[in-house]
């Protein structure tokens, strides 16, 4: 079967430039479908403008679209919305992932009333790779469960496992729990909690890790509840900001710095990409019976090209069927 992937072409904040020239780019090699989930009579035209084969690019219509603030309420109401409509297609065999750059906690909400979770898992997470000194770092959950209990976090140690064996080619990940010291005493009582746990149920796991550990490339998956993984999300990024914007300065304040900098420029270049969260594309919301990823409201093109590509990495990888015998076991 030839690989589909629903594409909700509403979800950006600068919709649907962003998902119409992502979707061109990625099915310009002609050995996957994309099919673009939105109001067709913005969306054809938009799309006839722009240069490219689209012959392996469909519409589907869904007129009504969810806002950033959209409550749960809301959203029931736009019964014909992007993220219901296009996940429905996936749900009916017609694709084999849904990626959006909408709403998070919408696409967690339809996507457990539509697919359902797998057996054993409580709770979705979100999760995303975060560069070392040596390759990537798996973080989960980055902020779809501020609340969460000790088998929760068990649960996301077995499916970031999965998800750092296929995704980023680790034979046998390290699992790390987060907390304010590596001692197994350390942390609040829910990391004290999980501990034990995740020391008898989650595969490779090495006790409690701090950030230099993630950073030092020392584990290849650090769990954490979504409020604790939400911000060391937004502070990485800040921090990442902050360092590309002061290199940028400082190379930018003589002369002699400029042409350093223009000798240094591939490096620089490397290190931008590394921290660039458009490389990175999309989040999968693990746990549910389907393959869905969530990119920033932000993603340009590029990053709907890597979340596409993500998403068929993990088709052709079988992910789902992996989550689900992970949780088996």
């Amino acid at each position: 079967m030839k690989t589909t992937i629903v594409l909700d072409a509403m979800g950006s904040d600068d919709r649907p430039q962003p998902e119409l020239i992502g979707a061109i780019q990625s099915s310009a090699s002609g050995d996957i479908d994309i099919i673009l989930v939105g109001d067709e009579s913005i969306l054809k035209p938009a799309l006839d403008e722009l240069p490219g084969d689209k012959t392996h690019i469909s519409i589907v219509h869904a007129p009504d679209v969810l806002a950033m603030d959209d409550d749960i309420r809301q959203a029931r109401s736009k019964k014909q919305n992007t993220m219901a409509v296009g996940m429905q297609l996936v749900k009916d065999g017609k694709a084999q992932a849904f990626v959006t750059a909408g709403n998070t906690g919408m696409a967690m909400y339809f996507g457990t009333k539509i697919f359902g979770l797998i057996k054993g898992v409580n709770r979705p997470c979100l999760c995303a790779n975060f560069p070392t000194r040596n390759g990537q770092c798996t973080v989960l959950d980055i902020g779809a469960n501020a609340e969460c209990r000790p088998d929760f976090l068990v649960q996301f140690g077995q499916m970031g496992a999965v998800y750092a064996r296929l995704m980023n080619n680790i034979s046998k990940p390290r699992v790390g729990l987060i907390s304010n010291g590596e001692e197994e005493h350390k942390g609040n009582d829910l990391v004290k909690s999980a501990h034990p746990l995740m020391q008898k149920s989650v595969p490779g796991f090495i006790g409690n890790v701090e950030g230099k550990e993630i950073f030092g490339g020392e584990v290849d998956v650090a769990v954490t509840d979504g409020f604790t993984g939400n911000v060391f999300l937004k502070s990485t990024e800040a921090v990442a900001k902050l360092l590309l914007l002061t290199i940028k300065d400082s190379l930018m304040s003589s002369t002699r710095t400029k042409i350093a900098g223009l000798l240094a420029k591939p490096a620089f270049k490397k290190v931008r990409s590394l921290l660039d969260p458009n490389e990175i594309g999309a989040a999968p919301l693990l746990g549910l019976n389907a393959l869905v990823f969530v990119g920033h409201g932000r993603s340009n093109s590029d990053a709907i090209v890597s979340a596409i590509n993500q998403a068929r990495k993990a088709i052709e990888a079988d992910m789902l069927v992996e989550l689900q015998n992970a949780i088996k076991r």
